[in-house]
């Protein structure tokens, strides 16, 4: 198993969601200790399941039928080379 090992590190350097899980104090000094993930644990965990009420709240928009369509009408550009308009479909 591969590890980092980080001593002495300042908790004011760490993220907030780590300091926030810590109860030192803001001048203390800690050891961070990064391992790989067990691959069977990822694996369990990479299902994609959610409560969100916005998600899929535009799966039904006729326009965006054609998804790859759609992209590339809003990613062409406003005009042409030669300055004129580019009239989108």
């Amino acid at each position: 198993m591969n590890a980092i090992v980080i001593e002495h590190v300042p908790v004011t350097e760490l993220p907030q969601a780590w300091r926030d899980k810590l109860s030192q104090a803001a001048d203390a000094h800690v050891t961070v200790r990064i391992e790989a993930e067990d691959q069977a644990a990822a694996a369990a965990t990479d299902e994609f399941v959610t409560d969100d009420p916005a998600f899929g709240i535009w799966r039904d928009r006729q326009d965006m039928a054609d998804v790859e369509a759609y992209v590339r009408r809003i990613r062409a550009p406003r005009f042409n080379r030669d300055g004129s308009r580019n009239e989108l479909p």
